[in-house]
């Protein structure tokens, strides 16, 4: 899928969110990268073979710390 160089990491690799945008569509929480996966606003993924990665967002990060 990836025409330039250097190539985007494949979509099995641990580094597979760092493949460059194709698409941005934030108004539908959603991202296609150069790799063929689909990386939601949630931080989960739909890989090009069907495959789901669940949301991992840090523990915590929807919480929000206000001053007292």
């Amino acid at each position: 899928m990836c025409q330039h160089q250097p190539p985007c990491p494949p979509a099995e690799s641990a580094d597979r969110e760092s493949a460059r945008l194709v698409a941005h569509h934030p108004e539908q929480g959603w991202s296609l990268l150069c790799n063929g996966v689909l990386l939601f606003e949630d931080t989960g993924e739909l890989l090009p073979d069907g495959r789901i990665i669940g949301p991992h967002r840090p523990p915590g990060a929807d919480q929000v710390m206000t001053a007292a």
